[in-house]
């Protein structure tokens, strides 16, 4: 199925997005975007209380707000590394500024939401983090070949042979 974005969305997932968030507005918004498109939505109100879901449940993509209280997206990608198979996560703010982006990516987030909410941009975003963790979970359970080079002419590098044609 299509959504108005033009993205793909399969009707059913094998995992779950975490909402991680106190603000009832929010949770509702993600609500509203997401149910049409096949995904479960998990909600809890505070980091802390994610947890026990993490360790339950097979979650795919966590989106937490950064609120400045205490038990913040940074704690909950600490305890996130720590799984089996750790879900990506995706932070959410009201100022979504460079300075978090910039923090957010470098300690390992996947991206980073500007709220209220935009319903092109959430799907957007959760359909590619999901595309990513369903494609490193299949690399990590060996059902993946890398790929061939794109170039199929490719020959191992040589006095005689083009630069642009050699593979190191």
């Amino acid at each position: 199925m299509n959504d108005p974005s033009g993205i793909d969305i399969a009707p059913s997932r094998n995992a779950a997005v975490l909402s991680v968030s106190p603000t009832l507005e929010d949770r509702a918004s993600l609500e509203r975007i997401l149910r049409g498109s096949g995904w479960t939505l998990l909600v809890a109100d505070a980091v802390a209380s994610s947890f026990s879901i993490l360790r339950e449940r097979t979650v795919s993509i966590v989106i937490c707000e950064d609120s400045g209280l205490p038990g913040t997206w940074r704690e909950l990608l600490t305890h996130i590394a720590l799984l089996d198979d750790p879900p990506l996560l995706i932070v959410t703010a009201r100022l979504a500024d460079e300075r978090l982006w910039a923090e957010a990516l470098n300690l390992g987030a996947y991206d980073v939401l500007a709220t209220p909410f935009d319903v092109t941009e959430v799907t957007r975003i959760v359909e590619m983090a999901h595309q990513h963790w369903d494609h490193r979970r299949e690399l990590l359970a060996g059902g993946s070949q890398p790929r061939p080079a794109a170039n199929k002419t490719s020959q191992p590098c040589g006095e005689k042979v083009n630069e642009s044609n050699c593979i190191a």
